[in-house]
């Protein structure tokens, strides 16, 4: 058979059916050769336990092998892309066997036209009038080029073209007053139609916090349900930022324009996360937590993560050959080139998600990189070849230390980046938050299983931002509540997350009148019994959200379905959609009239929802939440120092542990059982 011809078959004994023993660790393989090269290989994220009795040169051997096959595939997937793209209406019409007759056929550009474009010289030129037109709009109006993106942009074409020639866009006038105020009614009367939900899933206040130099401290009120999160209203805080007798008063105000009756939880972010503040909503009003952003946590753990001595210089010496590539047009054309068009670096959220993104890029072009700075068109080809910064990065990438702590920063951080990405969003995640840091953490004792020291050093990061910036009594009891963990034979619940879960009970069901019966309802629950067994109610765990199953399947418990409804259709975060603080700057401006910031305040009330909607669709699809859509070319990954010094690079760290991929051990152990994984 073909695959016997594969040099990996002589680190492997063949088993029975597709089954394969490796030759070092002994241990069985369940998919044949493909299996047992990720194995072999140790990189991360591959979905196979990395062997940890391999040698080094096998390895190195193995990753070559993945790495040209990879290469393969890109290539003939980027040789299709070009071909579609680059085909002309010439080379359609002749493979279509017909030819274009057209005497003011113009010269094949590169574009495909429709077939009125095509049909003379007059109509190529309207069409390409069009596109300079809007182009110059752009321009002269400085537009951020990736307004073209958005939906309402072709939108707006589309519309504009039925209306015909003669059309007069509306004036300055009409689009201030009338058009504001009709956009601004369609955006309220979504928002009154979430409100409807409210009274069964109830809803989160999020407060957004910035501040600036000058001591600005602005306050953005967001509301969230199931549905959608809407933006409320912006409030300058500057002059009382630190009193927190006018900040509970601005709290009271927005719980009442919601009805506390409605709020679950208010999510404070670390700027305005003090005891005083908490305190005052928890004694105010008794059906209601306060918990801390978990993104920010997240990030805050990446963060220190950064600043772990060789993960730091790990990221500078990633830094300094991307600033080498990202600032010289020649070396920026030549890497697309060898990496299939790929760029070697992401723009994230934060800082942090930039730098463990971008060392997850540079990873996986690792030796298309490696090649092309040993390539002659690099050494003989480009003037760049000869400068010290050029070796630098020649000596960074063939350092196999240099590479082998990118893959471990990768393997350590993925894991919460995954949680990141999870809880943010706008979804309600608050039954997840539990499981998905229990799993991150498995995931660095499994990673670190042969290193005490470097996993007791990562943990204690993540056990510090637990224990005193995200842990809430109200995360312990939707994990509790929580089907696809309450049902999952292999958990089982340590007694601290049961206290936790009876202290929000009592909290929502204050009287004994409301906690009637509630004790068997629970037992009905936890025991699955009636609708909560049935075949329909365990095929839904994994396919519907908590709050929806249980409002589904949870009848039999009317009082427990109650509760589980309003505390698990609860987000963890506070909005990660890109925010345009200088427009909240200027709305908030002295030097504006009544009347400037009416309209200003009614353009953000429409833009920020209009945000938050694109932010919930594209939440949905494919792309990454954490991701910005085009790179950052301010930041410490192509912006240049002043005065870089290429040796500063060059530092060198003791090797790193072999390690494996911390996305492949099976989850088996007690998620809150005997280990203590949280210390609480």
């Amino acid at each position: 058979m073909v695959r016997e011809k594969d040099i990996c078959w002589e680190y492997a004994d063949r088993l029975e059916g597709n089954k394969v023993r490796c030759k070092f660790c002994d241990r069985i393989l369940n998919g044949g050769i493909s299996r047992l090269k990720h194995h072999l290989s140790r990189l991360p994220s591959k979905g196979v336990n990395p062997c940890t009795k391999v040698r080094d040169e096998v390895t190195d051997k193995v990753r070559e092998i993945l790495a040209s096959k990879e290469d393969s595939k890109e290539t003939l997937t980027v040789k299709k892309k070009m071909l579609s793209e680059f085909k002309s209406p010439l080379a359609v019409s002749i493979s279509t066997g017909k030819a274009l007759m057209s005497v003011d056929a113009a010269p094949v550009t590169g574009k495909v036209f429709s077939s009125n474009t095509i049909s003379g010289s007059t109509s190529r030129s309207d069409h390409e009038n069009a596109e300079r037109s809007i182009a110059l709009f752009f321009f002269e109006n400085r537009l951020d080029f990736s307004i073209a993106r958005s939906s309402s942009y072709q939108q707006m074409i589309d519309a504009v073209r039925k209306c015909g020639v003669g059309f007069v866009g509306p004036s300055t006038d009409a689009l201030k007053t009338t058009w504001l105020e009709n956009i601004k009614s369609e955006v309220s009367l979504q928002s009154k139609d979430i409100e409807r939900e409210w009274a069964m899933t109830g809803c989160t206040v999020i407060a957004e916090t910035w501040t600036d130099n000058k001591s600005r401290a602005l306050i953005n009120f967001l509301v969230s349900s199931p549905s959608r999160t809407f933006f409320h209203k912006s409030v300058d805080a500057s002059s009382y930022y630190k009193n927190i007798k006018y900040l509970s008063d601005l709290f009271d105000s927005i719980i009442q324009d919601f009805g506390p009756e409605n709020v679950v939880q208010v999510i404070i972010d670390n700027e305005l996360n003090c005891p005083g503040l908490a305190n005052h909503i928890l004694q105010n009003y008794g059906s209601i937590f306060v918990t801390p952003c978990a993104s920010q946590c997240m990030n805050g753990i990446l963060e220190e993560f950064c600043n772990v001595d060789w993960v730091s210089r790990c990221i500078l010496q990633a830094q300094a050959v991307s600033k080498f590539i990202y600032n010289n047009s020649s070396m920026l054309s030549m890497m697309r080139m060898f990496t299939g068009g790929h760029d070697i670096i992401r723009s994230g959220i934060t800082k942090s998600v930039s730098n463990f993104l971008s060392l997850q890029s540079m990873l996986k072009q690792k030796s298309r990189l490696k090649h092309m700075f040993n390539s002659p068109e690099f050494s003989t080809g480009s003037a760049l070849s000869s400068k010290p910064q050029a070796a630098t990065c020649v000596s960074i990438l063939d350092d196999n230390e240099f590479w082998k702590a990118a893959e471990e920063s990768v393997a350590v951080s993925e894991p919460f980046l995954k949680v990141m990405r999870e809880v943010s969003g706008g979804k309600p995640a608050v039954g997840f938050i539990y499981e998905l840091m229990t799993r991150a953490k498995e995931s660095i004792r499994t990673y670190y299983i042969m290193d005490e020291i470097k996993c007791k050093t990562f943990l204690d990061i993540v056990d510090k931002h637990w224990q005193n910036n995200l842990h809430s009594p109200l995360h312990s009891a939707a994990a509790f509540l929580n089907p696809s963990i309450q049902y999952n034979p292999e958990i089982k619940f340590f007694p601290a997350i049961k206290e936790d879960f009876y202290t929000v009970l009592e909290k929502l069901l204050p009287t004994p009148d409301h906690r009637h019966d509630l004790t068997n309802q629970i037992l009905l629950f936890s025991r699955g019994k009636g609708m909560f067994g049935c075949n329909l109610a365990k095929e839904a765990i994994d396919s519907v959200s908590p709050g929806i199953w249980w409002e589904q399947f949870g009848d039999a418990a009317p009082t427990l379905q109650q509760v589980a409804i309003r505390v698990l259709s609860q987000v963890c975060s506070t909005s990660t959609s890109e925010r345009q603080w200088s427009t909240f700057q200027q709305i908030h401006s002295e030097k504006r009239n009544k009347i400037d910031k009416e309209t200003l305040n009614d353009l953000l009330y429409i833009y920020y929802n209009l945000k938050l909607d694109k932010s919930l669709k594209s939440s949905s699809s494919e792309a990454d939440s954490l991701q910005l859509d085009d790179i950052d070319m301010t930041s410490e990954w192509v912006e240049e120092t002043e005065n870089p010094s290429p040796v500063q690079w060059l530092d060198r760290f003791g090797s790193a542990l072999e390690g494996g991929d911390l996305n492949t051990r099976h989850f088996n152990t007690s998620i809150f059982g005997s280990d203590n994984i949280f210390n609480l």
